[in-house]
């Protein structure tokens, strides 16, 4: 019965805290506070409810289709007389995952290329790898250009060539450059500005 009565008292209370917000002035209008400008806008009627608002998203990095578009001039004149994506090296281009994959490579060489892939990659994913790469691998990293790069080379075991791998990670999107024998200055710095500046 006790219980019963503290409920009643409860849900009264409720009640009549819920009325007293609800009064307005005198006039009828909601209470707000005097302004000066008559041009003001009157605050929504007490009967209306808020509308929820969408919260503003950043669109996601598309991933490129052209292998020459995000090279600047400079660095196609150092690729000038490299095929690109040559049918003999296999597919390349836009794969079925939606990655990019960009090989310069005369199929005729037996090592000189340079192979890219651009593709979205999660940002737990894409920390995790390049940190096995800087903790077992021995790659540097650092972070440039509001992303994450690592980046090693290394002489080639058949060929007295200089091979390679350079990584940059940002806003969803991994740049993944192999190369042996041909690392034209600029490169990944290049893409990195095409995509997100």
């Amino acid at each position: 019965m006790r219980t019963h009565r503290a409920s009643v008292v409860a849900v009264a209370l409720l009640i009549a805290t819920a009325l007293a917000g609800c009064t307005g002035s005198p006039s009828g209008d909601a209470s707000t506070p005097a302004t000066s400008g008559a041009s003001e806008s009157p605050l929504p009627a007490a009967s209306e409810s808020p509308k929820p608002t969408a919260t503003p998203t950043s669109k996601p990095v598309a991933i490129p289709e052209d292998c020459r578009a995000i090279l600047s001039d400079d660095v196609l004149a150092q690729l000038e007389d490299v095929p690109l994506n040559d049918p003999a090296v296999g597919p390349t281009g836009i794969q079925p995952g939606g990655s990019l994959l960009c090989i310069w490579r005369d199929p005729r060489a037996d090592t000189t290329a340079l192979i890219t892939t651009i593709s979205h990659m999660n940002r737990g994913p894409a920390l995790g790898m390049l940190n096995v790469l800087a903790d077992d691998k021995g790659f540097t990293c650092f972070t440039p250009d509001e992303g994450t790069r690592c980046e090693k080379t290394w002489e080639n075991e058949v060929y007295p060539v200089t091979d390679g791998r350079t990584l940059f990670w940002r806003d969803g999107v991994m740049i993944d450059t192999s190369y042996s024998n041909l690392a034209p200055s600029g490169y990944t710095s290049s893409i990195v500005a095409s995509l997100f500046e």
